[in-house]
């Protein structure tokens, strides 16, 4: 049996950086389908501030065929709308609104085609799932999901 997943971006900056979860990022962990949000390109893509980091994620990018680069649809940006208010109320304690955004759209999309988020920032994508049924994440060092 095979399980989708969505790598978060932490993910992708730990492997640039460090190499940390390059199985994760290569795609050898096995039973595993992997999906690359195109909200986790967008943040890949504003800290490419540098010809070697835009190369990196130009590689990162051509590691997934067209049909696994995932985005959301209107239908998503709505829904993120509302599960903001319940998960954030009016955001007023947040200091960073759009990372908030960002992981509800990256966190929506997953819920959307059945996969598992892998991300460092469980605390962030747990606080979510209380809210979107179904949505399951896991840690990267997490040897299968």
């Amino acid at each position: 049996m095979s399980f989708r997943v969505i790598l978060d971006t932490n993910v992708f900056i730990d492997y640039l950086r460090t190499g940390a979860h390059a199985e994760w990022v290569a795609g050898q962990v096995e039973g595993t389908v992997r999906f690359l949000s195109a909200v986790v390109l967008m943040e890949l893509r504003l800290g490419a501030d540098t010809p070697p980091r835009k190369r990196a994620v130009d590689r990162l990018k051509s590691a997934f065929p067209e049909s696994r680069i995932v985005a959301p649809g209107p239908d998503l940006y709505d829904r993120a709308g509302w599960l903001f208010r319940r998960v954030h109320g009016a955001g007023g304690g947040l200091g960073d609104r759009l990372g908030a955004v960002d992981d509800l759209l990256i966190a929506l999309t997953a819920w959307r085609i059945g996969a598992r988020v892998v991300t460092s920032n469980t605390r962030d994508f747990l606080l979510i799932a209380r809210h979107l049924h179904g949505l399951v994440c896991v840690t990267p060092t997490a040897s299968v999901p």
